[in-house]
């Protein structure tokens, strides 16, 4: 169990899960942005240009709202039955929610990259020092190479 709870902490502390709780947090409250402009402003557009101004009520019927029919006493004698239907302009506005949201993020992202970009430029290309490049580090391979052509010149006589 504690190796469970250890796991689950590691999981926690990483930045990406922390980066993404927070993206989480920021779109819920982006989301009555986006569906109030969706709804108070895109929507009534696209309901005046089709003809109708409330798009939500966009359906298509499959079958009729019966009402109950009582007889003299009051008594029901049929129940009423439910309109059945597709309510395809809420599918619509879902969708253009969807879009809108997708176009945004696309532009915080556009927006945020250029910016690092442009960061990366300046320090890149900036008044900083450029390091010297850093020497070879000779390794355990080259060092080896050394001893064998010390051995060789000592010792002509063995090659």
């Amino acid at each position: 169990m504690k190796k469970f709870f250890k796991e689950f902490r590691d999981f926690i502390n990483k930045g990406n899960v922390i980066d993404m709780a927070v993206a989480v947090i920021i779109g819920a409250a982006f989301s009555p942005i986006v569906n109030a402009l969706v709804n108070n402003i895109i929507m009534p557009v696209i309901g005046k240009l089709v003809g109708n101004y409330d798009f939500s009520e966009l359906k298509t019927v499959l079958t009729e709202a019966v009402p109950a029919v009582l007889d003299e006493a009051g008594n029901v004698v049929t129940p009423a039955v439910a309109e059945v239907s597709i309510g395809w302009g809420v599918l619509i506005g879902a969708v253009l929610n969807f879009l809108i949201v997708s176009l945004c993020i696309f532009i915080m992202l556009k927006v945020v990259l250029a910016a690092k970009n442009s960061g990366e430029k300046l320090i890149k290309h900036g008044n900083h020092k450029e390091e010297a490049p850093a020497e070879p580090v000779e390794t355990d391979l080259d060092v080896l190479r050394e001893i064998r052509d010390m051995l060789k010149e000592q010792n002509p006589k063995d090659n």
